[in-house]
């Protein structure tokens, strides 16, 4: 089975327009959560959120390629470029038929699909622009990576709500070791900060009104965001051939479904992912020396992933870091993961553990380690990084030191 190693990374998130930007918010314990300034927020019951501040599309973008890009596949396409960039990745015209694109989104072009209900619905139009479809669905931002680049290999969208961009990555992961491809860009993307998504995510009532504090006993639940990661995976044959910079191996890989409930957490499903990402890696449990929770901040997610961590981990949970960064950058739905690999990257690299932010007390039935507001120095080989999705769709990554 071909090893694949990590070469370029890239993102526009809440915390930075880039990677450097985002570690330095990272070490800094930086909660980007603030008040939303989306249309008609005086209407909505939740009116905070992380969002990406100072952003703007036509610095980036021509007139002609904004009128078909959403914001999720502007996010992608900007995370793209500063990953292929720092990859130093240059692809012949052969090379360009075995490399390709596969990437996760929950939701595709909200912010289009919100648009255009306004149109024709309050504004009573009845005409859209016909580039609606092209921008709204969920592989565009797939289709216009693989065309920016010309990767002409395999290309896919994977939606799996909220373990969407580990899904994503687990399948680039796949598609490398059988050999059906020598470079794949992949990671995910998320823009539901409009009226009409955080609407939705209202009626679920899971959302918190103040801020996002994971495993905390005063937790009140999830606070989302938007932005999204891209990485660029590579068989170490190639990157090795081309004498790329490793940055990291994708060591591992697992997922499950728990088969329970749509909305409920459940334990065992979490714990059979990461037994199997383990598996895959070759890893006992006392080989992780961090992982990134998936930590949403609600009362039944932290409990549960916090119950399943103990059955995976057992005694070695009383020494093992487990933060959440969602309680910095909020909850970026398909494209959290991936912006969450981003921590399991710069703690590899630099050394560097990032924090649970906003933690002010422990909970009883939550007996971790989550290095509380303040990021902690340590050595880190290996990061396991957690996504459990609604539907019980669970996918797990990690990642390891290159040697």
């Amino acid at each position: 089975m071909k090893r694949v190693v990590l070469t370029g990374a890239g993102t526009l998130n809440p915390l930075g327009h880039d990677v450097r930007h985002t570690f330095a918010a990272l070490r800094q314990g930086h909660c980007a959560i603030g008040p939303l300034t989306c249309r008609d927020v005086e209407r909505l019951t939740v009116q905070i959120g992380a969002e990406i501040k100072g952003f703007d599309p036509q610095a980036q973008f021509s007139r002609a390629q904004l009128t078909g890009l959403d914001r999720f596949s502007q996010i992608a396409l900007i995370a793209a470029r500063e990953a292929v960039a720092q990859a130093g990745l240059v692809l012949s015209d052969e090379a360009r038929l075995r490399a390709g694109v596969i990437l996760g989104t929950a939701g595709g072009g909200n912010m289009t699909v919100d648009d255009n209900y306004r149109s024709v619905y309050e504004e009573g139009k009845n005409r859209v622009h016909p580039l609606v479809v092209p921008r709204l669905m969920h592989n565009a931002a797939t289709a216009h990576l693989s065309m920016e680049f010309g990767l002409m290999g395999p290309g896919l969208t994977v939606s799996t709500a909220c373990a969407s961009a580990n899904h994503a990555m687990g399948q680039a992961l796949q598609v490398l070791r059988a050999g059906q491809a020598d470079v794949m860009v992949t990671g995910g993307s998320e823009a539901m900060l409009c009226f009409g998504g955080i609407k939705a995510w209202e009626g679920l009532r899971v959302m918190s009104r103040d801020t996002c504090r994971p495993f905390s006993r005063d937790r009140s639940g999830m606070v989302q965001g938007e932005g999204g990661a891209v990485f660029v995976f590579e068989t170490l044959d190639h990157a090795t051939a081309r004498g790329a910079e490793i940055l990291a191996e994708v060591a591992g890989f697992g997922m499950s479904s728990d088969a329970g409930d749509i909305v409920m957490p459940d334990r065992d499903g979490p714990v059979r992912a990461m037994q199997a990402a383990l598996a895959d890696a070759g890893l006992a449990p006392g080989a992780v020396d961090y992982v990134n929770a998936h930590g949403t901040g609600t009362a039944a997610n932290d409990r549960i992933e916090a119950q399943a961590l103990r059955v995976v981990m057992g005694d070695h949970l009383d020494r093992l870091p487990v933060s959440s960064t969602k309680s910095m950058h909020g909850h970026l739905i398909g494209g959290t993961s991936a912006v969450e690999l981003l921590a399991g990257l710069m703690a590899i690299r630099d050394g560097v553990i990032a924090p649970t932010m906003n933690f002010s007390e422990p909970d009883p039935e939550i007996m971790l380690d989550v290095v509380p507001n303040e990021a902690r120095a340590g050595k880190v080989d290996v990061v396991m990084s957690n996504a459990f999705a609604f539907g019980g769709l669970n996918a797990v990554l990690i990642l390891k030191r290159f040697a």
